[in-house]
């Protein structure tokens, strides 16, 4: 008689059991085809870390600091700074690591855990730029209602739901991860515990993880998306109604930084999920999630404060006051 897949899994897992083959710990790879480039590499990118911390912890003193800035949209925007420095943290550290040892050596819960954090501060990610064009829609269709509809216990419901929204969805997935028993390869052929290669090595079913993981990035990533382009809609429909061309062009700047923002992950996220596999390279697709973890969090101080006049302006009266107590 003719056994089942889950029968045939049960006895693999039995018997990876019984010979004590059960994976404890993976192994990641990092880019080893990049010889002569690690040091280089790992100048650059520690670089750009210290860039990125620096600058959305800037950000976030600033906000805090100022306050003229205490307002819902740069309350949200030190949300996402807040939330862009843990999430390169949870995989730069082991990407520099990888520049340095030739595989990288990491048990099991720890992988896990990394995995957890990632998708958690990704995901949540979403909700936070898509609560911010919501922002700019009040304020700029329903001016005269905004402070009475944006109220602070608003702003807090809002960015309490989208981090309560993002750790709970990935929660549950990772609670159910972590039961999985894993054997035979053990090497991740990534430089941090994407969720993909984790489950193609566990030695049991996984089609209800992967089908809970495809109904969550399919309901995310486009819902988000939509609700955005929706909110710009009406956005882009109530500016070109406003009679001064001035008028036009401040509303039109102040939408302009989260646009970017929000271009630079969609565009990396759909380029990674969205493409055809017969024409997908997983190279390809590791140097993309590079761009998009390091990238888009140290472009986002930049892109939010570059023509921002409110940001630069707390700035410079910040340097001020340091410069006139250091001379006092």
């Amino acid at each position: 008689m003719q056994q089942t897949k889950n029968e045939k899994l049960h006895y693999g897992t039995a018997k990876d059991i019984r010979n004590g083959t059960l994976v404890t710990e993976f192994i990641l790879l990092g880019f080893p085809d990049i010889c002569g480039l690690q040091v280089p590499l790992f100048i650059v990118i520690f670089l750009i870390y210290i860039l990125t911390v620096f600058g959305n912890g800037l950000i976030i003193a600033i906000v805090w600091a100022e306050p003229r800035l205490q307002t819902p949209r740069y309350f949200f925007l030190s949300n996402l700074s807040f939330l862009e420095i843990w999430y390169t943290t949870t995989v730069i550290p082991k990407l520099l690591e990888t520049f340095v040892v030739q595989r990288i050596i990491i048990c099991v819960p720890c992988c896990l855990l990394q995995s957890f954090f990632h998708f958690f501060l990704g995901t949540t990610e979403f909700f936070i730029l898509t609560v911010m064009p919501f922002d700019r829609y009040l304020a700029i269709c329903k001016p005269f209602h905004y402070s009475t509809l944006m109220t602070t216990s608003l702003c807090l419901q809002l960015a309490l739901s989208s981090w309560m929204i993002g750790f709970t969805i990935v929660f549950c997935q990772t609670v159910l991860i972590f039961q999985l028993p894993f054997c035979g390869n053990n090497i991740i052929n990534h430089f941090y515990c994407d969720v993909g290669p984790i489950l193609k090595m566990a030695c049991a079913d996984t089609s209800l993880l992967e089908f809970l993981g495809l109904l969550a990035t399919s309901l995310i990533t486009p819902g988000s998306l939509v609700f955005t382009i929706v909110s710009y809609v009406y956005i882009v429909s109530t500016v070109l109604k406003i009679p001064s061309a001035t008028g036009r062009q401040k509303a039109f700047s102040t939408c302009a930084s989260h646009l970017t923002v929000v271009s630079l992950l969609y565009g990396a996220v759909l380029f990674m999920y969205l493409r055809p596999t017969a024409h997908s390279s997983f190279k390809i697709n590791k140097v993309v999630s590079v761009l998009n973890t390091i990238l888009t969090p140290l472009l986002n101080p930049f892109i939010y404060t570059i023509r921002n006049k409110e940001v630069k302006g707390a700035l410079w009266k910040a340097m001020a006051c340091q410069k006139a107590s250091y001379h006092g």
